[in-house]
């Protein structure tokens, strides 16, 4: 299991049930604008400070780097996040 923490400070566990990133931060009543839920339009993107994602998907939309897409994401390992 890998600890997600925010940019608040706050953190929880990443329930590996979960289908995605966007799911579980959702779940766990975090605000993340999106449209598609499936990296086509780039609207969920996050930045990522520390750690490491893995995709289920390639996302189709651009993705700078020290940003992911929490639609079609899941943890590697612990992260340090930022909601826009």
């Amino acid at each position: 299991m890998h600890r997600i923490r925010l940019q608040d400070g706050s953190s929880f566990d990443f329930d590996p049930q979960s289908p995605n990133l966007l799911t579980s931060l959702e779940q766990q009543k975090y605000q993340v604008n999106f449209h598609c839920r499936a990296g086509f339009c780039g609207a969920c993107r996050c930045k990522l400070v520390a750690g490491q994602i893995s995709y289920l998907e390639e996302p189709l939309a651009f993705v700078r780097k020290g940003e992911f897409l929490p639609c079609c994401s899941v943890p590697a390992s612990d992260l340090d996040i930022e909601i826009p």
